[in-house]
């Protein structure tokens, strides 16, 4: 089987493909003994090595976990500050998985982590329309005009319009089932924050054929694609 090696290089080393790009055009990656070059493909019997170490050219074998993020923890691999990444919270063995897609500092709930690139862009790209469900808890109750802006017509940010699906919770009108195929940075917060809502309490529950279900605050299951 032939496949990319930059693409067998960001799974098997957890790098972004850019940065397999990069280790390739450095001179860093040798295919057989030879220096590789930019969009090579590889097979199985191909000998590759990494700054001088081998590297095993079997097909990586894709790990997809979900984990329910606790608040507090950020999404990405290092520390902001003194704030813990949700990496402190996984065994040593899925350290090299990728987060799809992020939940901030602040948000909670489901989050898929992966080797899979292909998974990954499937499930980020807004071509794909995967639908994600978050249960939003508001500082103040919700004008009904204000739903009517944000489902039906959008609330026009800096970086585009924003259309939010909105399901009423509880009868003080204070929390929501908020559905989204987008995922722009904070984009419910800043859509709530536009009206002069404070989003006090953000949790992810769905992720396109994925549910959070009972799964608690820190822990992590494998799935299958």
């Amino acid at each position: 089987m032939e496949y990319r090696l930059n693409k067998f290089l960001a799974e098997k080393l957890g790098l972004s493909r850019r940065e397999a790009d990069n280790a390739i055009a450095s001179g860093k990656v040798l295919v057989n003994d030879k220096p590789a070059i930019l969009g090579a493909r590889i097979t199985d019997a191909d000998k590759i090595s990494y700054c001088g170490k081998d590297i095993d050219a079997k097909p990586v074998e894709y790990t997809y976990l979900m984990m329910n993020k606790p608040e507090g923890y950020v999404s990405s691999r290092k520390r902001q500050g003194d704030t813990p990444t949700l990496y402190e919270l996984l065994p040593e063995k899925y350290q090299s998985l990728k987060t799809v897609g992020r939940l901030d500092k602040n948000s909670s709930g489901l989050i898929i982590l992966t080797n899979d690139g292909d998974f990954a862009y499937k499930h980020t790209h807004p071509k794909f329309y995967k639908l994600k469900t978050y249960v939003v808890t508001l500082d103040h109750a919700l004008e009904p005009l204000h739903q009517q802006e944000i489902s039906d017509f959008g609330i026009q940010l800096e970086d585009g319009l924003s259309k939010l699906f909105l399901t009423r919770l509880s009868d003080d009108r204070l929390t929501w089932q908020v559905e989204m195929s987008e995922g722009r940075n904070r984009q419910i917060r800043r859509t709530f924050a536009a009206l002069g809502y404070e989003v006090k309490k953000l949790h992810r529950i769905e992720f396109g054929n994925y549910k959070l279900g009972d799964l608690k605050p820190g822990e992590i299951v494998e799935i299958k694609k």
